[in-house]
């Protein structure tokens, strides 16, 4: 493991934010999700796309906060631009569990 500064932590722009849409991604080559972030005034709503399908569902996403690095290059996915990279941990098979948000936060807030 590298060990990090401060500094250097704080180039990474974490921010939690509403999904207020989701789809399914079936031209993906690995399944995922499209998700619609509003991620408050500031930055307003940003999409990704994510490995979800394990365990989540479009419908299970709506409305749930998440954490998501906000100041990565958008990349693009198949026909799909991915603008954020919403943040998980990967259960004992590999697939991604969320970071969960235990109690309600405004839109936008950033990781300290």
């Amino acid at each position: 493991m590298n060990e990090i500064t401060f500094d250097e932590f704080q180039k990474v722009d974490i921010r939690v934010g509403t999904v207020v849409d989701a789809q399914p991604f079936p031209e993906a080559r690995r399944p995922a999700i499209k998700l619609w972030v509003d991620l408050g005034d500031e930055i307003g709503i940003r999409k990704s796309s994510a490995q979800l399908t394990i365990h989540y569902t479009p419908e299970a996403l709506v409305g749930r906060q998440v954490a998501a690095v906000v100041n990565f290059p958008p990349r693009q996915v198949g026909k799909f631009m991915s603008e954020i990279l919403v943040l998980g941990f990967p259960d004992a098979d590999g697939a991604v569990v969320l970071l969960n948000i235990d109690q309600a936060v405004p839109n936008g807030g950033r990781l300290f």
